[in-house]
């Protein structure tokens, strides 16, 4: 699917694209991104998610031609995506952020790859990510993300990307309220056996504004839940290097007592036993992940969607 003169995409015109974009005081750049989304995209829905901005983002965006939802209070980079999943009407949801540094010709380059895959992401290259510091960051990201699913990520963490709808709302539920969605969302997708594919994009530096993520902070709290999701969703694939770990303690410590004090002791037997329980720990884990999986997969799509309101979201008349 190509962008065309005229606007909409070719190859997948007939079906509804809906583009969200989460905002949080971004009066300086929301404007000039919807304009410029408008006018290559004419035929595309455009959701400008205002997650409680102090500033004129939600005026903003709606006076250049968005649809614009309103937070009453700022609660996160996730919720104002989960927002946008439920109120998007197209096939295709497209994502990307209100901060200008996402190239909006790009649309048409993950669209393009429509119905081929399941989703596809914008993969930033090293030198594109907004500090060195974010960049090693992500690295580490990726390797933990391809370890998981065994697939090779290559941008776990990108907020460009473009995905079927019917799936986004499979995983809505699961969806972080932070920024943390991305990675959330691939690995669920590549977890029950979906396609993704990753395209090389390049980034804008922010000109005005600043980033909303403190590194320290919000990177302590991007690998917790990065490791809480690769819990979820492939225990063992966590549990065993830890068992494994403990055990090769254990054969050391037992090794080096037995040479120097030729017995067996108290601290070896614990490593040992504290590897057996988190093996096992791993087995029941995995049983009862896939024996979630497997229940999900036999629901229907509305049972799936159940529950899945838009509370806290207000619309901004203008649609």
């Amino acid at each position: 699917m190509r962008s065309i003169p005229g606007g909409g995409f070719s190859g997948m015109d007939k079906k509804k694209n809906s583009i969200i974009i989460p905002a949080f005081n971004e009066a300086q750049n929301i404007g000039h991104l919807v304009s410029s989304i408008r006018s290559l995209y004419p035929d595309a829905e455009i959701l400008v998610i205002d997650d409680g901005s102090t500033d004129m983002t939600g005026d903003c965006a709606l006076q250049a031609g968005a649809v614009v939802y309103r937070h009453p209070y700022n609660i996160g980079n996730g919720a104002a995506i989960k927002s946008g999943i439920r109120a998007a009407s197209g096939d295709i949801l497209v994502f990307l952020d209100g901060d200008g540094q996402h190239d909006p010709d790009d649309v048409a380059r993950l669209m393009e790859h429509f119905p081929e895959y399941d989703m596809v992401v914008g993969a930033r290259s090293f030198s594109g990510q907004a500090s060195f510091g974010r960049a090693v960051a992500n690295k580490i990201y990726n390797w933990l993300g391809s370890y998981v699913a065994k697939f090779p990520i290559k941008d776990l963490t990108s907020g460009f990307r473009a995905v079927k709808a019917d799936i986004a709302k499979e995983f809505l539920y699961l969806l972080p309220n932070t920024y943390s969605y991305p990675s959330t969302l691939t690995l669920g997708l590549l977890r029950t056996g979906r396609s993704l594919l990753y395209v090389p994009i390049n980034t804008h530096q922010r000109t005005t504004g600043k980033s909303k993520i403190k590194f320290f902070h919000d990177g302590t709290r991007f690998f917790m839940i990065i490791i809480r999701i690769c819990t979820f969703y492939s225990p063992m694939r966590v549990f065993l290097p830890v068992s494994f770990a403990t055990f090769l303690l254990g054969l050391i410590n037992y090794g080096f007592t037995f040479w120097t004090q030729g017995r067996f002791t108290n601290m070896s037997a614990l490593l040992f036993v504290t590897s057996a329980l988190i093996f096992m720990m791993s087995l029941i884990s995995e049983q009862i992940c896939q024996l979630r999986f497997e229940r999900r997969e036999r629901r229907t799509p509305a049972q799936r969607l159940q529950g899945h309101g838009r509370d806290g979201l207000t619309e901004k008349d203008g649609r």
